[in-house]
């Protein structure tokens, strides 16, 4: 069963891959970066980065298992893309949390305000008394 785009026959693995991998600057700014260009090779993304091209083909792999990215190899390259349906899904998922905290916070605060209305007088303190 395929839920928020990804897989959920899998188990809960494939959500975490998908945010564990979107944890690093350094994947994050490769996704960024696949969506402004829509596609790169591997040694094109790696001349950004201060690190080797080895280092950087590691990060376009753990964000391909994560389903972010999708290779191809054109000739002696390999092509990058960014997989937009992983991304909308990880998008959905958490406006839904947003969605729920919200609801949750707004019920929070109209009991706050329904108590404060209904909450009996103070009792006078020794400076209002007479």
């Amino acid at each position: 069963m395929v839920v928020h785009g990804v897989d959920r026959s899998e188990g809960p693995q494939a959500v975490d891959r998908v945010f564990a991998a979107l944890a690093d600057a350094t994947r994050r700014d490769i996704v960024r970066r696949l969506l402004t260009q829509q596609e790169a090779s591997v040694s094109v993304l790696a001349e950004r980065y201060a690190m080797s091209f080895a280092a950087v083909a590691k990060h376009v792999a753990v964000l391909e298992r994560a389903r972010l990215v999708t290779k191809t190899r054109r000739g002696r390259e390999q092509v990058v893309r960014a997989e937009l349906g992983t991304l909308r899904s990880a998008a959905d998922l958490l406006a839904e949390f947003e969605a729920l905290w919200r609801s949750r916070i707004d019920r929070m605060e109209g009991l706050l305000a329904e108590e404060a209305r209904t909450a009996p007088a103070a009792p006078p303190t020794r400076r209002d008394a007479p």
